[in-house]
């Protein structure tokens, strides 16, 4: 009895995972935005495009490392599916020019947001992996009118070889 259980269950496990954010990739252009929603769920956030359109975003902030982005145009069918959160798209991030919107709306919101006593502005804090897979975060500074004055990477040293020798 329990065995005929088993492929229910498996079933079940495997379409869970089929309909969480990470299936929003590689989504072939002209796809309705709302098929889309309804094979990946809900977006974290929905964020209006200069060209009329949306972008979907599923961040898997604060604990996961990805953030999937998926652009659609003014009538609603996707012209675009991506992980955002990647040294390359980090640093399209032109110091004194991009503002928290413009950061938000590229990699979605940010594991958390720190101050220091050293900077007057918040920080964006978000973790993401390096080509190495390595863990890291990523920080964006702000000063007080919210335009972004530093970004730059670091190692994510939480659970290394060394934290598990105490």
């Amino acid at each position: 009895m329990r065995l005929s259980r088993l492929p229910a269950a498996a079933a079940v496990l495997l379409l869970a995972a089929c309909a969480g954010p990470w299936s929003t990739m590689n989504i072939p252009p002209g796809t309705p935005g709302a098929e889309v929603m309804a094979h990946a769920g809900r977006p974290t956030r929905i964020v209006p495009l200069p060209n009329g359109g949306q972008r979907l975003q599923y961040s898997l902030q604060p604990l996961g490392r990805e953030a999937y982005m998926v652009d659609t145009d003014a009538s609603g069918r996707v012209v675009a599916s991506y992980q955002a959160l990647n040294e390359a798209n980090f640093n399209r991030i032109e110091p004194g020019k991009w503002t928290r919107a413009d950061v938000e709306r590229e990699f979605g919101p940010p594991a958390w947001v720190d101050g220091v006593a050293s900077w007057n502005g918040p920080i964006y804090t978000y973790r993401w992996r390096d080509l190495a897979r390595s863990d890291m975060f990523y920080w964006v500074y702000f000063d007080p009118q919210g335009v972004a004055q530093r970004a730059h990477p670091g190692m994510e040293f939480f659970n290394s070889p060394n934290d598990r020798s105490r």
